[in-house]
């Protein structure tokens, strides 16, 4: 039997006990994985062991697709309306309302991210999406198209069957919700580094009422569980979060397989645009917002800020101060508004592009180092000014709290500029002219723009990239069209074949 994880949390911000099962859940049961091995699972603020997992293999992801499957078949899909399906995740929805302090300080232990976001934000986000899309269960529906008298021509949206995800950090809830919803089975790999609010969730799934199969949780690395789940023969749609190299890989394991529908959220490095007569103040603080929330770990944070000349140096001088105001450090810290990278990797990987970014010339306005213990993987706040468009600091993704400040001149230079990306994942402009915000929106090669705000999504609002960003939507009722098959049905009447 796997192990439980047991916790006494006793901050400032949360007190209380957390137990959480550290096996894979497959068939409806927590059970050890195959080759009885584990992941160290890590705190990202201190660098130490917090528990180890069940780590899955290719073995495990062949034992979750068969009870996917035989769920698929016998008691979800089509064999459960749409309104069953909801009932389940309204339950499971208000489950976790019910442990959302707890939900939340499991993530904010694991994950990094402040408990006061988390339990404010990322939590309540989560809960209001499984709601939405319970919603939608029994309102997924083809139409009756109008041909002629002597037939009845239809469409029915069918679940595709068997879906893999792969996700990483807080993306849950936003790749079951809709995979669910549609009359989907799921077989979810979360993240090797932060599993732990997923497996807790699953306890939740059992206390709601899922049948065995319908929802899968096998922990393990990419190049393990991952490389299984894209190339699995059996696995009709592969549903993947993260960067543009491994969505390559999965992109062509599926194509290589049997040819999986697909849906990518990968990369981003988002251009926000701040005119002249932007509301400076504003401006700066949802900047801050864009590029410091979560650590940078977003995929749309805002980390390219193109300046006008005549308010750069207000901006600049004002950015300055409110991002030395960020109080860094323990998740569960009073005010603590940034936390640690989510692991010593990825810390040297932000360290890395910043080392590039002064040897290739620019200059560190603000920041540009660790912070505190370096047992923790915590980094300054920071800021480049004097770039260049090539510089890989500009051109690519660096997910962390890394930005980089640049004047431009007029409209048409800015907007050569925010698009010179492989990526278009989202974007941001800031003026007090609505003409220019609809026609610089509009030219923008990006999947969301945001006009005098950033970071903001909505559970019924689409979200998802153009270019190298993705394929596919995220969210409202566009995630639904990549969870169901289209069926065409013509019923003849009254034709007569001579």
């Amino acid at each position: 039997m796997p192990a439980i994880f047991s916790h006494r949390f006793d901050t400032p911000l949360y007190t209380g006990n957390v137990c959480v099962q550290t096996g894979l859940f497959i068939n409806g049961a927590f059970v050890d994985a195959s080759s009885r091995t584990t992941i160290d699972i890590f705190n990202p603020s201190t660098g130490k062991v917090i528990t180890q997992v069940s780590e899955g293999t290719a073995k495990d992801i062949d034992l979750a697709v068969a009870a996917a499957r035989n769920a698929f078949n016998t008691t979800w899909g089509l064999k459960v309306p749409g309104s069953a399906r909801g009932q389940l995740l309204y339950k499971l929805a208000t489950l976790m309302e019910e442990s959302l302090e707890e939900l939340a300080a499991i993530e904010a232990l694991d994950n990094g991210t402040a408990f006061g976001v988390v339990k404010g934000w990322v939590v309540p986000f989560s809960i209001g999406l499984i709601k939405y899309y319970a919603g939608w269960a029994d309102k997924i529906s083809g139409q009756v198209i109008e041909t002629d008298e002597g037939r009845l021509t239809y469409t029915r949206h069918e679940p595709i069957g068997v879906v893999g995800q792969i996700i990483p950090l807080l993306m849950f809830a936003m790749k079951i919700a809709p995979a669910l919803a549609a009359g989907n089975t799921v077989i979810i790999k979360p993240s090797e580094l932060t599993p732990l609010s997923a497996l807790r969730v699953c306890s939740l799934v059992q206390e709601a009422g899922f049948p065995p199969g319908v929802l899968n949780v096998v922990v393990g690395y990419g190049n393990t569980v991952g490389s299984a789940l894209s190339s699995h023969m059996n696995i009709d749609k592969i549903s993947f979060t993260g960067s543009t190299l491994t969505g390559r890989k999965i992109m062509e394991a599926a194509s290589k397989s049997n040819l999986k529908n697909i849906t990518l959220e990968l990369g981003g490095k988002s251009p926000n645009i701040i005119f002249n007569d932007a509301d400076v103040d504003q401006a700066v603080n949802w900047a801050c917002h864009g590029i410091f929330f979560a650590q940078g770990q977003i995929c749309f944070a805002g980390s390219r800020i193109y300046v006008q000349s005549g308010i750069y140096d207000e901006f600049l001088a004002k950015f300055t101060v409110r991002s030395k105001a960020h109080k860094i450090g323990d998740p569960f810290g009073v005010d603590s508004y940034q936390g640690p990278q989510i692991s010593s990797t990825q810390t040297e990987r932000v360290m890395g592009y910043i080392k590039s970014g002064v040897d290739q010339g620019a200059k560190v306005h603000l920041g540009g180092q660790r912070h505190g213990e370096q047992d923790g993987n915590f980094i300054t706040p920071t800021i480049f000014t004097d770039t260049r468009p090539d510089m890989k600091i500009v051109q690519e993704e660096i997910f962390g709290p890394v930005s980089v400040v640049i004047k431009f001149e007029d409209q048409e230079d800015v907007i050569q500029q925010a698009n010179d990306t492989i990526y278009g994942l989202a974007a941001a402009v800031f003026t007090q002219d609505i003409s220019q915000a609809f026609e610089v929106g509009h030219a923008l090669k990006a999947g969301t723009v945001w006009v005098n705000c950033y970071n903001e999504v909505h559970a019924a609002v689409p979200f998802g990239g153009f270019k190298q960003s993705g394929i596919g939507r995220e969210y409202g009722s566009y995630a639904l069209e990549h969870y169901v098959n289209v069926k065409a049905m013509h019923i003849n009447i009254n034709h007569k074949m001579g």
